[in-house]
C-alpha cells in the first residue's frame, strides 16, 4: 500500500483500501513456500562480470515518484559496505520524486549510464514506483537483465518485474497489499507466502517497504560474507536478516480503514513536518525517518535546507523548502540512534500523536514486524 502524495491518488489510494475486503473475498488463495524455498538459505549471487574486481550495482529510480525507503535503502546499505560500486538512477536526468517524501538528485541516468557501461550492472535494484507500466523503465530492466544483471524488485517494484516479463514461470514475494491483485494480474508466477525476500535464478523480489533493509544486507553477505554482513547489521540496529516472515500478521482490518479515513478526511488537522537535511546524514535514518511520518494520511514530510545536501553516502537530496517557517513543526535525526531505531522512535512519536490506530496503520503499510 504505497503512500502517494497528490490529493487525487490519495483518495482513489483510500477508496483502493475501504474496498479491499470486498475484493479479497474472491482473490486466489496464495500457498505456503516450499521446503526449496528456505528461509534459511542464504542468498547467492554471481561473481562480478566484465573484469571487474567488486559488483556494480545500479539502483534505479522513475523521476515522476519512486518510493523513498525502497530506493534509499538499499544504495545506503551497499554503499557503507564497501563492497560494491553503487550508483543513483533515474530513468532521466534530474530530479526524482520520491513518495510519500522528499526528493533527489539521480546520480545518472539511464542512457549515461549505459555509455559508460555497455555490459551492464551486476545487479539492478528496481523500488516500486507509481509508474511501473512506464515503457523507458521497462525496457531498461529487460535490457539489463538480458545483458545478465541479477535483478531486484524491492517491495512494489515486483509490479515491474512482473511487467518486464522477468517473473514468468518463477517464484516471488511482493507486498501484503498487493498479493492478491499480483496473483491474479500474473498467474503464471507462483506467488509466495511467509518469506521476507526471495531469490528465484537471477530476479529476487521482496515483500512491503522495510524489507529492504534485510534484503540488503543478504545481498552484503552474498558478496562478501557474513564477516562484512554482520558488523553492518550491528551498526543498523538490525539482530536477524534472514527470509522469515509471517504473511498472516499483516492485513487490513476495520481499525487502520478508520484511521485511514479519519486522517485523510482530517483537513483541519493536517500537520506539516519540517525535517532539517544536514551534510553528512545518515540516508538510511533519514528515509525510515520520513517515510513513517508521511504515512500517517494527515501529514506531510518537507526537506528543509538552502540547497542541496549531501548525504553520508553521497546521495543528494533537494529541499522543498529553504528553512523553518512559523508555525511549522520539525522533526529532527538523531545521530546516535541506528536506522532501526530511528523508526521505532517515528512509530512511537506517531502513536503517542496520533493514537495506536495511526501508528498501527504505519507500520502495516511499512509491512514491519517489530511494530
Amino acid at each position: 500500500m504505497p503512500a502517494t502524495p497528490p490529493p487525487e491518488l490519495r483518495r482513489r489510494q483510500l477508496l483502493a483500501s475501504l474496498s479491499a475486503p470486498l475484493f479479497s473475498a474472491c482473490a486466489p488463495t496464495l500457498p505456503p513456500a516450499t521446503a526449496a524455498s528456505s528461509a534459511e538459505a542464504p542468498l547467492r549471487l554471481p561473481p562480478p562480470r566484465a573484469g571487474r574486481s567488486r559488483p556494480l550495482v545500479a539502483v534505479l529510480g522513475e523521476n515522476r515518484y519512486t518510493e523513498l525507503t525502497d530506493y534509499v535503502i538499499p544504495y545506503g546499505v551497499l554503499q557503507a559496505s564497501g563492497v560494491a560500486d553503487v550508483v543513483a538512477l533515474g530513468t532521466q536526468a534530474g530530479p526524482i520524486r520520491l513518495f510519500p517524501a522528499l526528493q533527489l538528485q539521480a546520480q545518472a541516468s539511464i542512457a549515461a549510464f549505459d555509455a559508460a557501461h555497455p555490459e551492464g550492472a551486476d545487479l539492478l535494484v528496481v523500488p516500486a514506483v507509481h509508474h511501473d507500466d512506464d515503457s523507458t523503465l521497462l525496457a531498461w530492466v529487460r535490457a539489463q537483465a538480458a545483458k545478465g544483471a541479477t535483478v531486484l524488485g524491492v517491495c512494489d517494484g515486483v509490479w515491474v518485474l512482473a511487467r518486464a516479463g522477468l517473473l514468468q514461470g518463477r517464484q516471488a514475494v511482493g507486498h501484503w497489499y498487493s498479493r492478491d491483485a499480483l496473483a491474479r494480474k500474473f498467474p503464471d508466477t507462483r506467488w509466495v507466502a511467509d518469506r521476507r525476500y526471495l531469490a528465484d535464478g537471477p530476479v529476487i523480489t521482496t515483500t512491503g517497504v522495510t524489507a529492504s533493509l534485510p534484503v540488503s544486507l543478504a545481498l552484503v553477505q552474498a558478496m562478501a560474507g557474513p564477516a562484512v554482513a554482520q558488523p553492518l547489521a550491528a551498526r543498523l540496529g538490525l539482530a536477524d536478516w534472514s527470509a522469515r516472515h509471517r504473511s498472516a500478521d499483516f492485513q487490513l482490518r476495520a481499525r487502520h480503514m478508520g484511521a485511514a479515513a479519519g486522517n485523510w478526511l482530517r483537513l483541519w488537522d493536517r500537520e506539516q513536518l519540517g525535517l532539517a537535511l544536514q551534510p553528512g546524514m545518515d540516508e538510511l535514518g533519514l528515509a525510515l525517518l520520513a517515510d513513517a511520518h508521511a504515512r500517517t494520511w494527515c501529514s506531510e514530510v518537507l526537506g528543509l535546507a538552502a540547497g542541496p545536501v549531501r548525504s553520508r553516502g553521497g546521495l543528494v537530496f533537494l529541499p522543498d523548502r529553504s528553512g523553518p517557517e512559523p508555525g511549522l513543526q520539525t522533526l529532527s535525526l538523531a545521530a546516535d540512534q541506528t536506522p532501526v531505531a530511528v523508526l521505532q522512535a517515528a512509530l512511537a512519536r506517531i502513536r503517542a500523536r496520533h493514537g495506536a490506530a495511526t501508528a498501527d496503520f504505519v507500520a502495516l503499510q511499512m509491512e514491519y514486524p517489530g511494530a
